[in-house]
Protein backbone atom coordinates (compact mmCIF):
# COMPACT_ATOMS: atom_id res chain seq x y z
CA UNK A 1 0.00 0.00 0.00
CA UNK A 2 1.20 3.51 -0.81
CA UNK A 3 2.27 5.64 2.13
CA UNK A 4 0.76 8.84 0.69
CA UNK A 5 -1.65 9.49 -2.14
CA UNK A 6 -3.01 12.79 -3.45
CA UNK A 7 -6.11 12.55 -5.62
CA UNK A 8 -7.21 15.50 -7.79
CA UNK A 9 -6.31 18.17 -5.23
CA UNK A 10 -7.48 21.74 -5.76
CA UNK A 11 -6.86 24.74 -3.55
CA UNK A 12 -8.60 27.98 -4.47
CA UNK A 13 -8.40 31.22 -2.48
CA UNK A 14 -11.03 33.92 -2.87
CA UNK A 15 -14.74 34.14 -3.56
CA UNK A 16 -16.85 31.09 -4.46
CA UNK A 17 -13.98 28.55 -4.51
CA UNK A 18 -16.26 25.60 -5.34
CA UNK A 19 -17.54 27.44 -8.40
CA UNK A 20 -13.93 28.18 -9.37
CA UNK A 21 -13.08 24.46 -9.24
CA UNK A 22 -15.97 23.68 -11.60
CA UNK A 23 -14.76 26.37 -13.99
CA UNK A 24 -11.23 24.98 -13.89
CA UNK A 25 -12.53 21.48 -14.60
CA UNK A 26 -14.39 22.83 -17.62
CA UNK A 27 -11.24 24.43 -19.01
CA UNK A 28 -11.22 27.97 -17.62
CA UNK A 29 -7.73 29.44 -17.47
CA UNK A 30 -6.09 30.32 -14.16
CA UNK A 31 -5.58 33.91 -15.32
CA UNK A 32 -9.30 34.31 -15.99
CA UNK A 33 -10.04 33.38 -12.38
CA UNK A 34 -7.43 35.85 -11.15
CA UNK A 35 -9.15 38.61 -13.08
CA UNK A 36 -12.27 37.80 -11.05
CA UNK A 37 -10.38 38.05 -7.76
CA UNK A 38 -9.87 34.30 -7.28
CA UNK A 39 -6.49 32.55 -7.03
CA UNK A 40 -6.12 28.90 -7.99
CA UNK A 41 -2.99 27.87 -6.07
CA UNK A 42 -3.16 24.13 -6.82
CA UNK A 43 -5.04 22.62 -9.75
CA UNK A 44 -5.88 18.91 -10.10
CA UNK A 45 -2.71 17.58 -8.43
CA UNK A 46 -2.43 13.79 -8.21
CA UNK A 47 0.54 11.63 -7.24
CA UNK A 48 1.57 8.65 -5.12
CA UNK A 49 4.48 8.32 -2.69
CA UNK A 50 5.71 4.85 -1.79
CA UNK A 51 7.17 3.91 1.63
CA UNK A 52 10.84 4.84 1.98
CA UNK A 53 10.76 7.12 -1.05
CA UNK A 54 12.01 10.71 -1.35
CA UNK A 55 9.39 12.47 -3.47
CA UNK A 56 10.50 15.93 -4.60
CA UNK A 57 8.06 18.64 -5.70
CA UNK A 58 9.90 21.21 -7.77
CA UNK A 59 8.86 24.47 -9.37
CA UNK A 60 9.44 28.19 -9.54
CA UNK A 61 8.18 30.58 -6.88
CA UNK A 62 4.40 30.84 -7.04
CA UNK A 63 3.90 27.46 -8.70
CA UNK A 64 1.91 26.11 -5.73
CA UNK A 65 4.54 23.85 -4.09
CA UNK A 66 4.16 24.99 -0.49
CA UNK A 67 0.37 25.17 -0.72
CA UNK A 68 0.34 21.58 -1.94
CA UNK A 69 2.59 20.49 0.93
CA UNK A 70 0.34 22.10 3.53
CA UNK A 71 -2.64 20.17 2.23
CA UNK A 72 -0.77 16.91 2.79
CA UNK A 73 -0.84 17.29 6.59
CA UNK A 74 -4.10 19.20 6.90
CA UNK A 75 -2.65 22.64 7.62
CA UNK A 76 -4.71 23.75 4.62
CA UNK A 77 -8.01 22.12 3.71
CA UNK A 78 -8.33 21.23 0.02
CA UNK A 79 -11.10 22.95 -1.91
CA UNK A 80 -11.59 19.65 -3.72
CA UNK A 81 -9.90 16.24 -3.81
CA UNK A 82 -8.51 14.16 -0.99
CA UNK A 83 -5.27 13.04 0.67
CA UNK A 84 -4.83 9.40 1.72
CA UNK A 85 -2.22 8.62 4.36
CA UNK A 86 -1.70 4.88 4.88
CA UNK A 87 -5.08 4.43 3.22
CA UNK A 88 -6.90 6.85 5.55
CA UNK A 89 -8.53 9.98 4.13
CA UNK A 90 -7.13 12.76 6.32
CA UNK A 91 -9.21 15.45 4.61
CA UNK A 92 -12.26 14.28 6.57
CA UNK A 93 -10.69 13.69 9.97
CA UNK A 94 -11.96 15.51 13.03
CA UNK A 95 -9.70 18.31 14.35
CA UNK A 96 -8.66 16.15 17.33
CA UNK A 97 -7.81 13.15 15.15
CA UNK A 98 -5.94 15.34 12.66
CA UNK A 99 -3.81 16.83 15.46
CA UNK A 100 -2.99 13.31 16.60
CA UNK A 101 -1.87 12.32 13.10
CA UNK A 102 0.30 15.44 12.81
CA UNK A 103 1.88 14.94 16.23
CA UNK A 104 2.72 11.25 15.84
CA UNK A 105 2.78 10.24 12.18
CA UNK A 106 3.72 13.33 10.14
CA UNK A 107 6.59 15.70 10.94
CA UNK A 108 7.60 18.89 9.17
CA UNK A 109 10.95 20.62 8.65
CA UNK A 110 10.66 24.33 7.86
CA UNK A 111 12.73 26.61 5.66
CA UNK A 112 13.51 29.12 8.42
CA UNK A 113 14.27 26.61 11.21
CA UNK A 114 11.37 27.71 13.52
CA UNK A 115 13.36 27.08 16.70
CA UNK A 116 12.32 28.40 20.09
CA UNK A 117 15.02 30.91 21.15
CA UNK A 118 14.31 30.38 24.88
CA UNK A 119 14.80 26.60 24.68
CA UNK A 120 18.10 24.74 24.46
CA UNK A 121 19.04 22.63 21.45
CA UNK A 122 17.96 19.50 23.32
CA UNK A 123 14.65 21.04 24.38
CA UNK A 124 13.93 22.14 20.81
CA UNK A 125 14.70 18.68 19.46
CA UNK A 126 12.41 17.14 22.11
CA UNK A 127 9.50 19.55 21.59
CA UNK A 128 7.41 17.26 19.41
CA UNK A 129 7.71 14.50 21.99
CA UNK A 130 6.70 16.95 24.72
CA UNK A 131 3.51 17.75 22.79
CA UNK A 132 2.83 14.01 22.56
CA UNK A 133 3.04 13.72 26.35
CA UNK A 134 6.17 11.57 26.39
CA UNK A 135 7.97 11.49 29.75
CA UNK A 136 10.93 13.82 30.18
CA UNK A 137 13.53 11.07 30.52
CA UNK A 138 12.33 9.28 27.37
CA UNK A 139 12.04 12.40 25.25
CA UNK A 140 15.52 13.59 26.25
CA UNK A 141 16.93 10.17 25.41
CA UNK A 142 15.24 10.11 21.99
CA UNK A 143 16.09 13.75 21.25
CA UNK A 144 19.74 13.14 22.19
CA UNK A 145 19.89 10.21 19.77
CA UNK A 146 18.31 12.22 16.94
CA UNK A 147 20.81 15.04 17.52
CA UNK A 148 23.63 12.51 17.34
CA UNK A 149 22.30 11.20 14.03
CA UNK A 150 22.25 14.77 12.72
CA UNK A 151 25.84 15.44 13.76
CA UNK A 152 25.08 17.63 16.79
CA UNK A 153 26.41 15.46 19.61
CA UNK A 154 27.81 17.72 22.32
CA UNK A 155 25.60 20.70 21.44
CA UNK A 156 22.58 19.65 23.49
CA UNK A 157 22.90 22.42 26.09
CA UNK A 158 23.62 25.22 23.60
CA UNK A 159 21.14 27.91 22.58
CA UNK A 160 19.90 28.32 19.01
CA UNK A 161 21.64 31.69 18.53
CA UNK A 162 24.98 30.00 19.28
CA UNK A 163 24.60 27.77 16.23
CA UNK A 164 25.28 28.42 12.56
CA UNK A 165 22.45 28.32 10.04
CA UNK A 166 23.31 24.79 8.99
CA UNK A 167 23.44 23.61 12.58
CA UNK A 168 20.08 25.23 13.34
CA UNK A 169 18.56 23.40 10.38
CA UNK A 170 20.02 20.16 11.74
CA UNK A 171 18.16 20.84 14.99
CA UNK A 172 14.94 21.21 12.98
CA UNK A 173 15.66 17.91 11.24
CA UNK A 174 16.47 16.24 14.58
CA UNK A 175 13.15 17.49 16.00
CA UNK A 176 11.32 15.86 13.11
CA UNK A 177 13.25 12.59 13.46
CA UNK A 178 12.80 12.39 17.24
CA UNK A 179 9.06 11.79 16.89
CA UNK A 180 9.78 8.75 14.70
CA UNK A 181 7.06 9.91 12.31
CA UNK A 182 6.28 7.82 9.25
CA UNK A 183 6.27 10.84 6.91
CA UNK A 184 8.58 13.87 6.78
CA UNK A 185 7.46 17.02 4.97
CA UNK A 186 10.35 19.33 4.12
CA UNK A 187 9.39 22.78 2.83
CA UNK A 188 12.47 24.22 1.07
CA UNK A 189 14.34 23.20 4.19
CA UNK A 190 17.81 23.93 2.77
CA UNK A 191 16.98 26.99 0.64
CA UNK A 192 18.12 29.55 3.24
CA UNK A 193 21.57 27.99 3.61
CA UNK A 194 24.84 28.88 1.92
CA UNK A 195 25.75 26.59 -1.02
CA UNK A 196 28.42 24.57 0.80
CA UNK A 197 26.30 24.14 3.93
CA UNK A 198 23.33 23.27 1.73
CA UNK A 199 25.28 20.48 0.07
CA UNK A 200 26.39 19.20 3.47
CA UNK A 201 22.75 19.05 4.54
CA UNK A 202 21.84 17.16 1.38
CA UNK A 203 24.62 14.67 2.13
CA UNK A 204 23.35 14.38 5.70
CA UNK A 205 19.80 13.67 4.56
CA UNK A 206 20.91 11.03 2.05
CA UNK A 207 23.12 9.36 4.66
CA UNK A 208 20.28 9.31 7.20
CA UNK A 209 17.92 7.93 4.58
CA UNK A 210 20.16 4.89 4.04
CA UNK A 211 19.55 3.91 7.66
CA UNK A 212 16.12 5.30 8.54
CA UNK A 213 14.36 4.82 5.16
CA UNK A 214 11.77 7.50 5.93
CA UNK A 215 9.09 8.54 3.48
CA UNK A 216 9.87 12.15 2.56
CA UNK A 217 8.10 14.84 0.53
CA UNK A 218 10.70 17.50 -0.22
CA UNK A 219 9.85 20.91 -1.70
CA UNK A 220 12.48 22.85 -3.65
CA UNK A 221 12.90 25.35 -6.47
CA UNK A 222 16.46 24.11 -7.11
CA UNK A 223 16.54 21.59 -9.94
CA UNK A 224 20.01 20.27 -9.09
CA UNK A 225 18.84 19.63 -5.53
CA UNK A 226 15.76 17.85 -6.83
CA UNK A 227 17.82 15.66 -9.14
CA UNK A 228 20.25 14.81 -6.36
CA UNK A 229 17.69 13.91 -3.70
CA UNK A 230 14.59 12.69 -5.47
CA UNK A 231 13.61 9.10 -6.19
CA UNK A 232 10.60 10.61 -7.95
CA UNK A 233 10.16 14.25 -8.99
CA UNK A 234 7.00 16.22 -9.73
CA UNK A 235 7.48 19.43 -11.73
CA UNK A 236 4.87 22.13 -11.04
CA UNK A 237 3.89 25.13 -13.14
CA UNK A 238 1.08 27.57 -12.39
CA UNK A 239 -0.51 25.25 -9.85
CA UNK A 240 -0.43 22.13 -12.03
CA UNK A 241 1.88 19.12 -12.00
CA UNK A 242 3.21 19.02 -15.57
CA UNK A 243 5.45 15.95 -15.25
CA UNK A 244 6.21 13.23 -12.72
CA UNK A 245 9.06 10.76 -13.03
CA UNK A 246 12.59 9.83 -12.03
CA UNK A 247 15.42 12.30 -12.59
CA UNK A 248 16.54 10.30 -15.62
CA UNK A 249 13.00 10.27 -17.06
CA UNK A 250 12.74 14.04 -16.80
CA UNK A 251 16.19 14.66 -18.26
CA UNK A 252 15.89 12.22 -21.13
CA UNK A 253 12.16 12.55 -21.87
CA UNK A 254 10.90 16.03 -20.85
CA UNK A 255 7.12 16.16 -21.20
CA UNK A 256 6.97 19.70 -22.58
CA UNK A 257 9.05 22.62 -23.82
CA UNK A 258 8.67 24.17 -20.37
CA UNK A 259 10.29 21.17 -18.67
CA UNK A 260 13.01 21.07 -21.34
CA UNK A 261 13.79 24.72 -20.66
CA UNK A 262 13.74 24.10 -16.93
CA UNK A 263 16.37 21.35 -17.10
CA UNK A 264 18.82 23.04 -19.43
CA UNK A 265 21.16 24.10 -16.59
CA UNK A 266 21.47 20.61 -15.15
CA UNK A 267 24.82 18.79 -15.37
CA UNK A 268 23.45 15.57 -16.82
CA UNK A 269 26.75 13.78 -16.26
CA UNK A 270 26.05 13.90 -12.53
CA UNK A 271 22.47 12.64 -12.89
CA UNK A 272 22.52 10.10 -15.71
CA UNK A 273 24.02 6.77 -14.78
CA UNK A 274 25.99 4.02 -16.44
CA UNK A 275 22.85 1.91 -16.53
CA UNK A 276 21.03 4.61 -18.51
CA UNK A 277 23.60 4.76 -21.36
CA UNK A 278 25.22 1.32 -21.35
CA UNK A 279 25.33 -0.86 -24.46
CA UNK A 280 24.96 -4.64 -24.68
CA UNK A 281 28.10 -6.65 -23.89
CA UNK A 282 30.13 -7.43 -27.01
CA UNK A 283 31.90 -10.77 -26.74
CA UNK A 284 32.42 -13.11 -23.83
CA UNK A 285 31.57 -11.62 -20.45
CA UNK A 286 34.82 -12.82 -18.85
CA UNK A 287 36.90 -11.28 -21.64
CA UNK A 288 35.04 -7.95 -21.41
CA UNK A 289 35.48 -7.82 -17.65
CA UNK A 290 39.20 -8.70 -17.91
CA UNK A 291 39.89 -6.02 -20.53
CA UNK A 292 37.80 -3.29 -18.86
CA UNK A 293 39.64 -0.58 -16.90
CA UNK A 294 37.03 -1.02 -14.17
CA UNK A 295 33.67 -2.58 -13.37
CA UNK A 296 31.05 -0.15 -12.08
CA UNK A 297 27.48 -0.43 -10.83
CA UNK A 298 24.45 0.58 -12.87
CA UNK A 299 23.90 3.57 -10.56
CA UNK A 300 27.37 5.05 -11.14
CA UNK A 301 27.07 8.66 -12.43
CA UNK A 302 28.55 9.32 -15.86
CA UNK A 303 30.94 11.89 -14.40
CA UNK A 304 32.82 9.06 -12.71
CA UNK A 305 33.38 7.33 -16.06
CA UNK A 306 35.31 10.16 -17.75
CA UNK A 307 38.74 9.33 -16.32
CA UNK A 308 38.17 5.59 -16.76
CA UNK A 309 37.28 5.95 -20.43
CA UNK A 310 40.13 8.38 -21.01
CA UNK A 311 42.68 5.98 -19.50
CA UNK A 312 41.89 2.91 -21.63
CA UNK A 313 40.56 1.98 -25.04
CA UNK A 314 38.46 -0.90 -23.70
CA UNK A 315 34.92 -0.11 -22.53
CA UNK A 316 34.02 0.12 -18.85
CA UNK A 317 32.11 -2.94 -17.63
CA UNK A 318 28.72 -2.43 -15.92
CA UNK A 319 27.41 -4.92 -13.37
CA UNK A 320 24.13 -5.25 -11.49
CA UNK A 321 23.70 -5.50 -7.72
CA UNK A 322 24.46 -9.24 -7.86
CA UNK A 323 27.74 -8.63 -9.67
CA UNK A 324 26.51 -9.99 -13.01
CA UNK A 325 27.78 -8.21 -16.12
CA UNK A 326 24.83 -6.41 -17.75
CA UNK A 327 26.45 -3.97 -20.17
CA UNK A 328 29.39 -1.80 -21.12
CA UNK A 329 30.12 1.88 -21.70
CA UNK A 330 32.64 2.65 -24.39
CA UNK A 331 34.39 5.96 -24.96
CA UNK A 332 32.28 6.49 -28.07
CA UNK A 333 29.05 5.84 -26.18
CA UNK A 334 30.05 8.28 -23.46
CA UNK A 335 30.81 10.97 -26.05
CA UNK A 336 27.47 10.27 -27.73
CA UNK A 337 25.68 10.78 -24.42
CA UNK A 338 27.42 14.14 -24.01
CA UNK A 339 26.49 15.09 -27.57
CA UNK A 340 22.86 14.27 -26.83
CA UNK A 341 23.08 16.58 -23.81
CA UNK A 342 24.36 19.48 -25.89
CA UNK A 343 21.61 18.95 -28.47
CA UNK A 344 18.97 18.87 -25.71
CA UNK A 345 20.28 22.12 -24.24
CA UNK A 346 20.31 23.87 -27.61
CA UNK A 347 16.79 22.70 -28.45
CA UNK A 348 15.51 23.80 -25.05
CA UNK A 349 17.04 27.23 -25.51
CA UNK A 350 15.34 27.63 -28.90
CA UNK A 351 11.98 25.96 -28.28
CA UNK A 352 11.40 26.36 -24.54
CA UNK A 353 8.84 28.61 -22.94
CA UNK A 354 10.18 31.84 -21.47
CA UNK A 355 11.88 30.76 -18.26
CA UNK A 356 13.75 33.56 -16.55
CA UNK A 357 17.48 33.06 -16.06
CA UNK A 358 20.87 33.58 -17.62
CA UNK A 359 21.85 32.10 -20.95
CA UNK A 360 23.24 28.59 -20.63
CA UNK A 361 26.48 27.38 -22.17
CA UNK A 362 26.28 24.11 -24.12
CA UNK A 363 27.99 22.16 -21.36
CA UNK A 364 29.13 22.52 -17.79
CA UNK A 365 32.81 23.70 -17.85
CA UNK A 366 34.43 20.71 -16.13
CA UNK A 367 32.33 18.37 -18.22
CA UNK A 368 33.34 20.18 -21.42
CA UNK A 369 37.03 19.76 -20.49
CA UNK A 370 36.56 16.06 -19.85
CA UNK A 371 34.74 15.66 -23.16
CA UNK A 372 37.55 17.50 -24.97
CA UNK A 373 40.11 15.07 -23.53
CA UNK A 374 38.08 12.10 -24.73
CA UNK A 375 37.48 13.69 -28.14
CA UNK A 376 41.19 14.29 -28.67
CA UNK A 377 41.97 10.69 -27.80
CA UNK A 378 39.31 9.38 -30.15
CA UNK A 379 40.51 11.70 -32.90
CA UNK A 380 44.19 10.71 -32.58
CA UNK A 381 43.97 7.40 -34.51
CA UNK A 382 42.18 9.16 -37.39
CA UNK A 383 44.81 11.91 -37.40
CA UNK A 384 47.62 9.33 -37.48
CA UNK A 385 45.96 7.52 -40.37
CA UNK A 386 45.61 10.73 -42.35
CA UNK A 387 49.26 11.61 -41.71
CA UNK A 388 50.31 8.21 -43.04
CA UNK A 389 48.34 8.89 -46.19
CA UNK A 390 49.90 12.30 -46.62
CA UNK A 391 46.72 14.12 -45.63
CA UNK A 392 46.92 16.99 -43.12
CA UNK A 393 44.68 16.26 -40.12
CA UNK A 394 41.73 18.57 -39.54
CA UNK A 395 42.56 20.40 -36.29
CA UNK A 396 38.85 20.82 -35.44
CA UNK A 397 38.37 17.06 -35.29
CA UNK A 398 40.96 16.62 -32.54
CA UNK A 399 40.27 19.78 -30.49
CA UNK A 400 7.58 29.52 12.71
CA UNK A 401 6.81 28.67 16.39
CA UNK A 402 3.08 28.57 15.98
CA UNK A 403 3.24 26.38 13.02
CA UNK A 404 5.68 24.13 14.82
CA UNK A 405 3.23 23.70 17.68
CA UNK A 406 0.41 22.99 15.24
CA UNK A 407 2.44 20.43 13.32
CA UNK A 408 4.36 18.84 16.19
Amino acid sequence: MSRLQAEHLYKVFGRRPDDAVRRLESGTDRDELRADGTTAAVIDASFTVEPGQIFVVMGLSGSGKSTLLRMLNGLLEPTAGRVLFDGEDITHLSPRKLREVRSKKISMVFQHFALFPHRSVLENAAYGLEVQGVSRSEREERATESLRLCGLEGWEKSWPDELSGGMQQRVGLARALATDADLLLMDESFSALDPLIRRDMQDQLLELQKTLKKTIVFITHDLNEAMRLGDQIAVMRDGRIVQTGSSEDILVRPASDYVASFIQDVDRSRVLTAGAVMEPVEGAADAVRAAAPATVGKDTPLVELFSLCAAADAPVAVADAAGELVGQVSRTRLLTALGEENAAVENAAVEGDAVEGDAVEPAVPHQRDEALTLTKQDAKPDADAKAAEGVKPDEDEANDAEEVATNA
